[in-house]
């Protein structure tokens, strides 16, 4: 059975746009091709609530998506060895 899911992820507002959109891209393609993309949501750049390693801005991407339970554990190690990601955080809906 698959739960859902929402993810949200900053990317590094340094980067430039080709870069920014190609991470943006890997991420999409990762969610396709290992769970159920619902939608993506790009927020783009917006002031960050406090301080992330000495960024004021970041690039702002939502994504919902169904997956089996171990795909969340999954991503976050992708995200975790991503340069370009200030921060990310995916949480479980409910029903």
């Amino acid at each position: 059975m698959l739960n859902k899911y929402e993810c949200i992820f900053i990317i590094d507002p340094d980067l430039d746009e080709e870069n920014t959109k190609a991470l943006v891209e890997k991420f999409k393609n990762l969610l396709e091709t290992s769970a159920q993309l619902e939608n993506v949501d790009e927020w783009g750049k917006r002031k960050l609530a406090y301080e992330i390693a000495g960024k004021t801005e970041g690039y702002y991407v939502l994504a919902d998506f169904s997956a089996n339970s171990d795909f969340p554990r999954e991503l976050e190690r992708i995200f975790k060895i991503t340069d370009g990601i200030l921060k990310y955080m995916i949480i479980k809906k409910n029903k």
